[in-house]
């Protein structure tokens, strides 16, 4: 009789070493990239800025499209 015990917990063992690997290398490239950080934020206020600056220069009785 063959035992495959071991098979299967080596590769559960090997795919949780992947996973946490990945989620590791994940973590330390957002931080190094700046997504978590004091100024993680900012594009998005960058970002409604934007939109309000461009809602004021359209010509006045111009439908703009509303985003929800």
């Amino acid at each position: 009789m063959i035992d495959y015990t071991y098979q299967s917990v080596y590769f559960a063992y090997l795919l949780f070493a992947v996973f946490a690997a990945g989620a590791v290398y994940f973590f330390v490239r957002s931080v190094k990239d700046g997504y978590l950080g004091s100024n993680s934020e900012e594009p998005k206020y960058r970002m409604l800025q934007d939109d309000e600056q461009s809602d004021q220069q359209q010509p006045t009785g111009a439908s703009a499209p509303r985003r929800p």
